[in-house]
């Protein structure tokens, strides 16, 4: 399902909604992932708006950030040459420049900044972080991407990489599109599964966060892990 700007060029958006003009007002900080990349792109193509691709892009992206590739950005409808090398420019200059050191975990809320720009998709996207031994971030990575309200989640996708990556604990999150952060039986459900499998296989999980625009739910600020 496309969202507004998704659909509609963003000539026709009233001034105050048009992502160059959010920026101006208030900052990039209050831009979404999407609305952020519909400025990078510039503009759409007979085919293709502006937030189209931009979705596509974000899509892409959500489901392979370390790896992109700039033939995988080309097969985007509506891309091209220059707007593909732009975003490819733009991925690794941030990854050069702007990537920040291990962030710390202390308590759930420290995790919030990490992952808020997820909270707006109209899926859920299931997150697992991956920490050290000094509880510090070392990687983020989108394990499942579900339809509206249901993510499937197994345990052998959400370990698979912090093994490698010889990771000492684990936090997860998902977003709910619905705004609500109660957790669900099912989430309950996999929260229990995971920290079982965790134990088995001696990465610890730390948490399990449900996030949405409206706020978040730690299970382990509620006791619950």
């Amino acid at each position: 399902m496309r969202t507004r700007i998704e659909m509609r060029p963003i000539r026709s958006l009233p001034v105050g909604e048009r992502p160059r003009e959010r920026l101006l007002a208030g900052g990039s900080a209050r831009l979404s992932d999407r609305e952020l990349l519909t400025i990078l792109i510039g503009c759409g193509t007979k085919g293709a708006s502006v937030g189209q691709i931009a979705a596509d892009v974000l899509a892409l992206l959500d489901r392979q950030a370390d790896a992109i590739e700039l033939r995988e950005l080309m097969a985007i409808r509506g891309m091209g040459t220059t707007k593909a090398t732009q975003i490819a420019a733009a991925l690794e200059f941030a990854r050069r420049r702007l990537c920040p050191g291990p962030k710390k975990i202390s308590y759930p809320a420290d995790v919030i900044p990490l992952i808020a720009h997820y909270a707006d998709r109209n899926q859920e996207h299931f997150l697992c972080l991956s920490l050290n031994g000094a509880h510090e971030v070392t990687s983020l990575r989108v394990v499942s991407i579900g339809l509206l309200n249901r993510t499937i989640v197994h345990p052998r996708e959400v370990f698979a990489d912090p093994l490698k990556e010889r990771a000492a604990a684990v936090i997860v999150a998902h977003n709910h599109p619905s705004g609500s952060v109660e957790p669900s039986s099912e989430d309950r459900e996999v929260t229990r599964r995971l920290k079982e499998a965790g134990e088995t296989l001696g990465l610890e999980l730390l948490d399990h966060i449900v996030f949405s625009t409206r706020g978040y739910y730690s299970f382990l600020e509620h006791s619950e892990i």
